[in-house]
């Protein structure tokens, strides 16, 4: 049997999380074998027929049931006793420095146990998981069970707010890799790993495939619309933007704002745009499966995302890939791909004066200017964010962080054609 290589995802799929899918598309086309696993389902809001594709591939560790967990738990105590006792260790050790605790990390344990069998039946060589929380945590205790090598992806903003309580360090030294999303996500790391670990800590770009790419930009439509991608939540800074939109409006400017997602924000934004009389300028569509998202964006003149905390937003590299400029904050990964004035506006976050300044200047600029700034954005996204060159990188770091004689994936000379 071929050695393959397994995600490890919280939840997956999930309405926002289309990059993980786009990126395990990407690592298969090289001809690698690709498990999907998930901490627990997450069937709810599943819009997208490709994410239903993907619901039906992934196997839930939860999905066992507690009877699963004890069983898989007491075959390991009986069959690897010293791995187990020094994986209860390591999850002591973690599980008292958190917030969520011992207990937490004790199902954890059980939950690698579960994922070590899993690992040995599918023969999978090394897991790779995202997001710096439980998930890779249950691929570190499994690891530590004499499980497959494990690398996760780090994104940020979240992690990077409890460093210590997901023990991101251990994570990192234990880790066979570590990718980031961006310069400023792999730089939040260098901050707390010592030195000699900054070697296994490379960029490898969130990517946009050819649903987005292979796509010509088409003219931007009249009458003149904004539309903002994303979860209805505070760190996407919706209700900044509808303070925003009242003010233009109050000047007589007539134009569109779609916001595009739900989430635990949506009655007090549906609130706020009653209480100011925008029903004329805003639109909550709700959650939009992948090929929806593009017809809004292809719609607009601009895309808006005012976010407060962010780590580098896929939304942004799908607009820009649709000739779309974009309006965004000065945070995170963000300037690494929108250059004010080339490909759009940066703003200071937080700021809702600024804010309706640069949707003026996009609603007076002419279309010819706004469609050479989506082309120059294009450009940018076209080199830095192509799914099949990011997914080429992490095949190479796959190949270096194993043995050459036994490399768990096809060379890039023989595979690099399938792209």
């Amino acid at each position: 049997m071929s050695q393959a290589i397994a995600y490890l995802i919280n939840q997956y799929p999930k309405v926002s999380h289309s990059f993980i899918r786009r990126e395990i598309l990407g690592i298969e086309a090289y001809g690698i074998p690709v498990a999907r696993w998930a901490i627990r389902s997450s069937a709810v809001d599943l819009v997208d027929a490709e994410d239903q594709r993907e619901l039906a591939k992934t196997r839930a560790v939860l999905g066992v049931g507690i009877a699963g967990l004890i069983s898989s738990l007491f075959r390991v105590m009986v069959t690897k006793p010293l791995k187990l006792f020094n994986a209860l260790r390591l999850a002591l050790s973690v599980g008292w420095r958190s917030e969520r605790g011992i207990l937490f990390h004790l199902a954890y344990l059980a939950e690698a146990c579960v994922i070590l069998e899993w690992s040995q039946a599918a023969n999978v060589s090394h897991i790779h998981a995202h997001f710096g929380t439980n998930s890779t945590t249950v691929a570190m205790l499994c690891q530590a069970l004499g499980g497959p090598a494990y690398s996760f992806t780090i994104h940020g903003p979240d992690e990077f707010d409890q460093v210590n309580g997901l023990a991101l360090v251990e994570k990192v030294k234990r880790a066979a890799f570590v990718v980031t999303i961006s310069s400023f996500s792999r730089s939040q790391l260098y901050r707390w790993c010592k030195q000699e670990q900054w070697s296994k800590i490379h960029v490898v770009h969130c990517g946009v495939d050819d649903e987005f790419l292979a796509q010509l930009p088409v003219p931007i439509p009249s009458p003149p619309r904004f539309v903002c991608v994303g979860r209805l939540c505070e760190a996407k800074g919706q209700l900044l933007l509808i303070n925003a939109v009242k003010q233009l409006a109050a000047e007589g400017l007539k134009f569109k704002l779609l916001l595009v997602g739900d989430g635990e924000l949506r009655s007090d934004i549906e609130s706020l745009i009653a209480h100011l009389g925008l029903e004329d300028w805003v639109e909550i569509t709700g959650w939009a499966s992948s090929s929806q998202v593009r017809q809004y964006i292809q719609s607009a003149l601009c895309m808006v995302l005012p976010s407060f905390a962010e780590g580098l937003p896929v939304v942004i590299m799908e607009a820009l890939a649709l000739g779309r400029p974009v309006i965004s904050t000065y945070i995170a990964g963000i300037p690494e791909l929108v250059k004010p004035g080339v490909c759009g506006w940066l703003i200071p976050s937080g700021s809702v004066e600024a804010l309706r300044d640069a949707m003026r200047e996009a609603l007076h600029l002419p279309v010819a200017d706004l469609e050479q700034m989506g082309k120059a954005g294009r450009a940018r996204v076209l080199e830095r964010h192509d799914i099949k060159l990011e997914s080429g990188k992490l095949v190479a770091l796959l190949n270096l962080s194993h043995d050459t004689s036994k490399a768990i994936v096809a060379p890039l000379r023989h595979s690099a054609a399938r792209l």
